[in-house]
């Protein structure tokens, strides 16, 4: 069985604590980035002269070789070699001999295991980025085609006011681009190279870790070797970062399961992406909405089970950290998927605009437009609140409309009002005379649309 580090061992270990201990059923994942990794080292090995130019030219030649069967799938993964970088340094002894045991000079298993999981979040956190500008494009497509269409807009889940639907699919592509934020700074504070810093005090030998740095496209240099193979942050901001995701994925699903609701019926949900029942024939689920929603525990717990994890850890490494991949290799390919499925949810999503017509012909949507148009000629925001409560309050009771109202009856309420505030109690005039910046107002929506359009599509 092959280790790097058996010679001061006088016995095997017990083939439970390998079976236990080992790695590779999971960091296999990280075999390119090992690979990419080892390169760049024996490149600056054999410029700082620490190794020849041959065996530097020699450990290369056959890691390119390893290099090109990981990315063609055929790279046989030794399940006995206890992790990838025992698989690697092993497959490459078989390839050029003795030359290979000279690739591990100047860095360990702590500095470049921490090289390996960088090297992967960048890749990630640029695919996740990119996959959420995907999904927002798909937003912001869909709002366009319905920019016309009004819904109710809900606090407490209860109907509050009218919004355009356009205007509530922004608020996605805005909870989405903070998500973007938070992934691009987590990219920058994870890139910094930590390979030389060896075990946790760096060497003696004349290493130029700048030049590694450069060779793999870091921006920076890690200062200090102790940190560099304790640190652990830019996983557990990662994982932060799909668990915020996945907040937003889930309310974006609850939406929609609320809305494609018989009881609702805004939307219909393409019927690629619902399952039915075993019993009830005539049902049609939103199953993998569904399943956004509680995969999204997941996430939180993986956030939680890295908290936990690093909390009683003393520097420098410990290999308690070796059980920081699961969770991030877990969180990354769970928030791969849901964006890809939630960018589907917005390309097949139809809208039920006659439902909606119906639905926003109820005159208490208007109630703070009336208060606003009190507030407009003079009254107080406190006695226009009490006015309007009051009206709503006694049409209600008495089954009668605000419409069929006449202005002695609108002035027994208050005698600033006018027949003219009829032509409120309509969803297009409710949206049309919101003013504030950032609102529903449909000229307002439609320079966040070109303003997003710009920004998305630059």
């Amino acid at each position: 069985m092959t280790k790097l580090w058996g010679s001061r061992f006088e016995g095997k270990t017990d083939s439970l604590a390998d079976k236990f201990s080992f790695s590779i059923e999971y960091d296999y994942r990280l075999a390119k980035y090992d690979v990419i990794g080892s390169i760049a080292h024996a490149q600056m090995l054999g410029k700082c002269k620490i190794i020849t130019q041959a065996d530097a030219k020699r450990i290369v030649s056959g890691l390119k070789k390893i290099e090109k069967q990981i990315n063609k799938g055929i790279f046989k993964f030794d399940p006995k070699a206890e992790d990838i970088h025992t698989n690697i340094q092993s497959a490459l002894k078989k390839l050029i001999g003795n030359a290979a045991d000279k690739l591990h000079t100047a860095r360990s298993r702590n500095d470049l295991i921490v090289l390996d999981m960088k090297l992967f979040c960048l890749v990630e956190l640029i695919l996740i980025i990119n996959a959420v500008a995907r999904l927002q494009k798909s937003i912001l497509k869909f709002a366009d085609k319905n920019k016309d269409v009004i819904v109710p807009a809900y606090t407490h889940l209860q109907a509050a006011q009218v919004v355009l639907l356009a205007h509530h699919m922004l608020a996605y592509v805005e909870m989405l681009e903070r998500d973007k934020g938070r992934l691009s700074d987590t990219f920058d504070r994870t890139d910094t190279m930590p390979l030389g810093s060896c075990a946790l005090s760096g060497s003696s030998l004349p290493t130029d870790r700048n030049y590694v740095a450069r060779e793999l496209g870091f921006i920076a240099t890690t200062r200090n070797s102790i940190d560099s193979v304790s640190d652990r942050d830019f996983i557990v901001e990662s994982l932060s970062n799909c668990a915020i995701l996945g907040m937003h994925f889930s309310r974006i699903a609850e939406d929609f399961i609320v809305w494609a609701t018989s009881e609702f019926n805004f939307v219909d949900i393409d019927w690629s992406l619902c399952t039915g029942s075993s019993i009830m024939p005539h049902k049609k689920n939103p199953d993998i909405l569904e399943l956004i929603r509680g995969e999204t525990a997941g996430l939180y717990s993986n956030l939680n089970e890295m908290l936990v994890l690093l909390k009683g850890l003393p520097l420098t490494y410990n290999r308690d950290l070796q059980l920081d991949k699961p969770p991030l290799f877990q969180s990354i390919g769970k928030v791969k998927d849901m964006l890809g499925l939630l960018t589907k949810l917005f390309e097949s999503l139809k809208v039920n605009k006659g439902v909606l017509k119906s639905r926003v012909t109820d005159e208490s949507f208007f109630s703070v437009d009336i208060m606003e148009y009190l507030i407009k000629k003079g009254v107080s925001y406190r006695d226009a609140h009490d006015i309007v409560g009051t009206m709503i309050k006694k049409c209600t009771d008495k089954g009668t409309r605000i419409a069929d109202l006449t202005k002695e009856q609108l002035k027994n309420y208050c005698p600033k009002f006018e027949l003219d505030v009829k032509k409120l109690l309509n969803p297009q005039m409710s949206v049309k005379i919101k003013k504030s910046f950032g609102s529903t107002n449909p000229a307002l929506v439609e320079k966040q649309i070109k303003k997003w359009k710009k920004l998305l599509y630059a």
